[in-house]
């Protein structure tokens, strides 16, 4: 009995305390941004004090402000000088474009990208490894095959922010009616989480 109470109240307080812990520190990594401002604008000079999660805000304002600006013409045109800069640079070229591609890919509406959660026979032949699709495999590794191929990433668990990258034949492979977000929780909590759904698998 006393065992049951205590996993009861880990499950309600190690979650919480997790979520509180993570939010924090996303919160006071923004507020940081209030250092960009003069410190006679600073919440603590016109108020007396900090309000926490104003570093938020802030982000949002700038990255709307930023996108108004890069959807026009003007800014369009004043971003490719910058990126022609920036590509003259050669670590700095390699990092930047790295960056914006993964991200325009993980953005992206269209495409694949992040967009399927698959099933591969790994490490072995009759074990399967859950992984996402990012991509068709490209031209240079395409010719040296005899079949379509695509790119996936394999992530490592509980961080699925590590992994692998394998070129997989695409008939080979088994695509789940599952979103990302539950995959990513399958593979966070070692396979134990719940799906809101039983999911089927089809041969593609």
């Amino acid at each position: 009995m006393l065992r049951r109470y205590l996993i009861a109240g880990l499950l309600v307080w190690v979650p919480l305390g997790v979520t509180f812990f993570v939010l924090k520190l996303l919160l006071d990594l923004m507020d940081k941004l209030l250092l960009i401002l003069p410190i006679a604008w600073r919440p603590e000079s016109l108020l007396g004090f900090s309000i926490p999660g104003l570093g938020f805000i802030l982000a949002f304002i700038i990255l709307l402000i930023t996108g108004a600006i890069g959807a026009n013409l003007l800014g369009r045109t004043a971003l490719r000088v910058s990126e022609s800069l920036l590509a003259r640079i050669p670590l700095v070229r390699t990092v930047y474009s790295s960056a914006k591609q993964i991200l325009s890919s993980v953005l992206s509406t269209g495409g694949d990208s992040f967009r399927k959660v698959l099933l591969i026979e790994y490490p072995r032949k009759g074990i399967w490894t859950i992984c996402f699709q990012t991509g068709t495999a490209v031209k240079e590794i395409q010719d040296q095959l005899d079949q379509q191929s695509i790119m996936v990433f394999v992530p490592t668990t509980p961080n699925p922010t590590s992994g692998f990258i394998m070129v997989v034949a695409e008939d080979e492979t088994r695509e789940l009616d599952m979103d990302i977000e539950t995959a990513l929780k399958l593979v966070m909590s070692l396979g134990m989480a719940k799906t809101s759904k039983s999911s089927s698998v089809d041969s593609r």
